[in-house]
């Protein structure tokens, strides 16, 4: 670590951290915004709050967040809060974005015994007739793809990036503005729902990172990417989701729920200190339907219900202020717009895919994100896109014409937050040193890039090694 400790969190970026020490309390002070920044004037700004008292002692604390500057007429939250002894709490305030055009800042002000702790979180809010920011401003990244048929075209080159390389990837979609890195998953499982032996057998899955839970890696290059990819986006003022999975596709089961708890807690042990960890990601995924592949329906249905309850409020215990996602096919939500209600007041926010193909004999894609609005609009869930950057060439997954893109960011333009499905391997910037997915990655890259400047908004410089 470069110079002394004081100036290593003064020069933090996000300033999300802030120690203070007051006999022998130590408080950590955290912000997140959702969604984060750029945002346009036409949604509501989630502002969330955390604070950790690290000492042996509970203590009460009086917590304030203030908009723009620290000052009486500013402040819109103030709450007393008594933290036990190495616990935390959160503090929640949501604001309309309309007529706030232009940079802001939030700041959370944690109070003990006369001496505070800060953080600090900017925003900028982009006029606009719609919500969305009709640019993709984010990404998934598979560290190694779940299928090798499909991940045809570049698998074999993922699996040889090492920590430079995914650190690269990260600058490469930090050029895009492509701020907001969804991991795909933390363990790979080749199972599913209803046919795995698991709770019988144990789990046999493997890691991407050296996990003290399963023995078992995945074969790559890179010893720790996930460390990496958090690393270099702390530099960049990036958000990263962490993926927990695999432990089975569709499965969210009680024997999902405990394994996905166990993997939530050693995450947050081994990564929580980032400032880009941003939150949590479930890499199960779900029919729109919520209709297993066989199995009973309804038992199913109560699964999903009752995990997300006990896995948002599990996650709150560690990390208070930091958001649950999921990311469900699109399809089929006639068969369970009763039911979806209910599982979306326990996820923080919602990305559904593939809009754009729909199947014949179901709603249009334009009538399936309306409705998915209207839902989170009763529940206040945030609705994110999740819009395919590929097409299938047989099987195999390759970058999708940019006109396909420009075309889905018109078509729906509801979603607060456009993430794709996925960067590496569909993008990658001319710089890289390894470009998996070859040549066509490239043109994706440069004419998603011209898009950008035909919108005004410039490109940002591929950060130094």
């Amino acid at each position: 670590m470069r110079g002394n400790r004081l100036q290593w969190l003064v020069a933090l970026p996000l300033t999300v951290l802030a120690w203070n020490l007051c006999n022998a309390q130590q408080t950590v002070a955290r912000l997140t915004l959702i969604p984060p920044s750029p945002v346009t004037d036409k949604i509501v700004l989630d502002m969330r709050g955390a604070v950790v008292n690290t000492g042996d002692r509970s203590a009460r604390f009086t917590v304030n967040l203030y908009l723009d500057r620290e000052s009486p007429s500013t402040l819109v939250r103030s709450k007393r809060l008594r933290i036990p002894a190495h616990g935390s709490a959160g503090i929640y305030y949501r604001r309309s974005t309309a007529q706030w055009p232009g940079r802001h800042r939030v700041l959370l002000v944690a109070s003990y015994r006369g001496l505070a702790v800060r953080a600090e979180r900017e925003v900028e809010v982009l006029a606009s007739p719609v919500r969305s920011t009709r640019t993709i401003d984010g990404a998934w990244a598979g560290i190694v793809h779940w299928s090798d048929e499909e991940g045809k075209p570049w698998n074999a080159a993922i699996r040889t990036l090492t920590e430079d390389d995914w650190r690269q990837q990260i600058r490469g979609m930090h050029s895009l503005g492509m701020d907001t890195v969804v991991i795909q998953e933390v363990f790979r499982n080749e199972a599913y729902y209803g046919d795995n032996k698991i709770a019988a057998a144990g789990y046999h899955g493997l890691a991407y990172y050296p996990s003290e839970l399963y023995p078992g890696r995945v074969a790559m290059a890179s010893h720790d990417p996930i460390e990496a990819i958090l690393s270099e986006a702390d530099q960049l003022n990036m958000n990263v989701f962490l993926g927990v999975g695999a432990y089975a596709w569709f499965d969210f089961s009680p024997g999902a729920l405990a394994w996905s708890k166990q993997v939530a807690a050693e995450l947050w042990r081994r990564y929580g200190h980032h400032p880009s960890f941003y939150g949590w990601y479930l890499s199960a995924e779900a029919y729109g339907s919520l209709i297993p592949d066989q199995g009973d329906k309804n038992l199913y249905r109560h699964q999903v219900i009752a995990f997300f309850r006990e896995f948002q409020s599990y996650c709150r215990s560690l990390a208070p202020e930091k958001p649950v996602m999921l990311a469900p096919n699109a399809h089929g939500m006639m068969q369970s717009r009763k039911v979806w209600p209910l599982v979306l007041k326990h996820i923080d926010i919602i990305c559904p895919f593939a809009f754009h193909r729909m199947p014949d004999g179901d709603l249009t894609g334009e009538e399936a994100a309306a409705l998915w609005q209207s839902m989170c609009d009763k529940t206040g869930t945030h609705l994110w896109l999740d819009m395919e950057a590929f097409v299938f060439e047989d099987k195999a997954l390759v970058p999708r014409p940019i006109e396909g893109l420009l075309e889905d960011m018109k078509r729906f333009p509801n979603f607060e937050k456009i993430l794709c499905y996925q960067y590496p391997g569909i993008f990658n910037a001319p710089e890289s040193r390894i470009t998996p997915g070859g040549p066509p990655t490239v043109v994706l890259y440069n004419k998603y890039r011209a898009y950008l400047r035909s919108l005004g908004r410039a490109p940002q410089a591929i950060a130094p090694n």
